[in-house]
């Protein structure tokens, strides 16, 4: 199955780093559906994600709590195709966990109140997942 991490094509590679725009970045999500018999899209664009739910076969929404999601950011493994070393990534952490701190007050895309409305929103095959070892 074909994996698409939005990350890698919602930000221009500048410095500091900006959003594409929509436009842009829907086109690439459709050409990599497109040249995708199955795939899993992934990330926490809920204005992408909205792009793609007339195409879902199922919705999965990892809505684990504070801690356990700060734990997987500091436990995960370097993702190379973001980042030029596992030095570079962690240089991000600090970043990264006062982000993911800021969840439900955020009202952006990357918001709780943004990804609760599109899961109870969907009225396709749906699970929402509230531990890392809830699926096993």
């Amino acid at each position: 199955m074909a994996h698409l991490d939005m990350d890698t094509l919602a930000w221009d590679n500048t410095v500091p780093p900006q959003r594409k725009s929509l436009d842009e970045s829907i086109c690439q999500i459709r050409e990599f559906i497109d040249s995708s018999e199955s795939w899993v899209v992934e990330g926490c664009y809920a204005d992408l994600l909205e792009q793609l739910l007339p195409l879902c076969d199922e919705l999965i929404f990892m809505n684990l709590p504070l801690a356990e999601c700060i734990a997987n950011a500091k436990a995960r493994p370097w993702e190379s195709h973001k980042y030029e070393s596992k030095a570079a990534q962690d240089a991000n952490l600090e970043m990264l966990i006062e982000w993911i701190k800021q969840y439900d007050q955020r009202t952006d895309e990357f918001s709780y109140s943004a990804h609760r409305r599109l899961f109870d929103d969907f009225t396709g095959p749906k699970r929402e997942f509230n531990a890392n070892d809830q699926g096993e």
